[in-house]
């Protein structure tokens, strides 16, 4: 069989696998990533055997490219005018429970060196990860059950902006792990001014096309064009990222840029909520590809030696975010039910953690195995159980309302 045809199954055979497997999971109410990842494990080179490792990596491309989808779509939730609104106090939690994350993470899995169970690269890298959160799982729960009330209007700014901060931890903790790796030593530069570059250079190039693509809607008038206006922006950022590692030999990060794209056009434009809303009925099937892909690629063989490390990572994330939430809530002296429940609802992760540990597959493959290894397991636990915790918290913060109770049927008289 030619490269071609295999390409063109292997494709076919990802969107209905996921699809079959999506609506089987609809049945047990489990999220749809869940469910794609679990299709992409099914049918990839260690279950399944229906989806080659070679092939995988022919796909590669497609999952850059659903990573620069999902940055523009944060950055566009990143409006100054919602910014005001929000104020300092969710900026403040915001930080807090992100740095707390990344502090326990990192001490905790630097703890396990000492036992030869994991490497200092690998603890800086899942630390930066695990400060990501799931922005779409959070909202899925908080529209499902129409939830209002303080943590509700704290948590999703928090979640929003969460990942902007995770992504900037990343970029200088990925830039650090490899230094260290490559024994290339720990000096300012490496552990400050390299990564300082990637963040400066990466938000200065999405700015421009951000700008770009701005001034050029003002010339087309069609949903159409519009759209494929978006598409060239978001191509354009994942093009130049790649264009100056490959030809400069300087690092950009592709989430930054695109994030950067999206929160420049987003306050340009007044009517960008409609204009990006388009973009977003055509990359459904784009995300499904990256789920199956990002699940093909779990090493169920390194489960095992990665069990303790992948324990640690879910037990030192989950309360490092309650903890962190609780810190921030208590320094600007928020409402006390965001103090005691927005950590629990900061738990689902998915998208934006699963592109990191892409992204350390491609750049550092030497430690990509245990990576993405831990980051999916640990996405499939917070992708089943996450989403019940917020609702759980939701509840428990009085936000959510109980379904009346229905009442029993009055017992019919006996006629005489």
């Amino acid at each position: 069989m030619s490269e071609s045809l295999k390409i063109i199954f292997s494709l076919a055979v990802m969107i209905a696998s996921a699809l079959l497997v999506g609506r089987l999971a609809k049945l047990v109410r489990l999220p749809n990533v869940t469910a794609y990842l679990v299709a992409g494990l099914l049918i990839g080179p260690c279950v399944g055997h229906l989806v080659s490792k070679e092939t995988l990596e022919s796909f590669s491309i497609i999952t850059t490219i659903a990573l620069g989808f999902i940055a523009f779509s944060i950055g566009g939730s990143f409006k100054f005018a919602n910014i005001k609104k929000i104020g300092g106090k969710v900026i403040t939690i915001t930080m807090f429970q992100a740095l707390t994350t990344v502090i326990f993470v990192d001490i905790c899995l630097l703890a396990l060196t000492f036992f030869g169970l994991t490497t200092v690269s690998e603890a800086l890298v899942l630390g930066a990860i695990a400060t990501a959160t799931a922005p779409a799982a959070t909202l899925m729960v908080v529209k499902q059950y129409k939830a209002k009330g303080p943590v509700t209007d704290a948590l999703l700014p928090v979640v929003a902006l969460d990942d902007a901060v995770g992504l900037m931890v990343f970029a200088i903790s990925n830039s650090l792990a490899i230094a260290l790796y490559n024994n290339e030593g720990v000096s300012v530069k490496s552990i400050l001014l390299e990564p300082l570059l990637e963040i400066v250079l990466s938000v200065a190039i999405g700015f421009v096309i951000g700008l770009l693509l701005a001034l050029c809607v003002r010339f087309f008038h069609s949903r159409a064009n519009k759209l494929c206006l978006i598409i060239t922006a978001v191509l354009a950022g994942v093009g130049a990222s790649l264009a100056f590692d490959e030809f400069l030999g300087v690092s950009l990060s592709s989430l930054l840029v695109c994030m950067m794209t999206g929160a420049t056009f987003c306050n340009l434009r007044k009517d960008s909520d409609v204009i990006t809303e388009s973009s977003e009925r055509w990359t459904p099937p784009l995300f499904l590809l990256f789920f199956v892909l990002s699940g093909a690629d779990l090493d169920v063989g390194v489960i095992a030696s990665v069990g303790v490390v992948g324990i640690v990572y879910l037990a030192a994330r989950s309360l490092g975010k309650w903890t962190g939430a609780f810190l921030g809530s208590a320094v600007t002296k928020a409402d006390p039910n965001i103090k005691k429940y927005l950590g629990f609802a900061l738990l689902p992760q998915a998208g934006v953690a699963i592109g990191m540990a892409q992204i350390v597959a491609n750049e550092f493959p030497e430690i990509a195995s245990t990576i993405t290894t831990v980051v999916l397991c640990a996405t499939l636990i917070y992708e089943l159980f996450g989403p019940v915790i917020t609702k759980i918290a939701l509840q428990k913060a009085g936000e959510i309302e109980k379904p009346p109770k229905k009442k029993k049927a009055a017992a019919p008289t006996e006629s005489k």
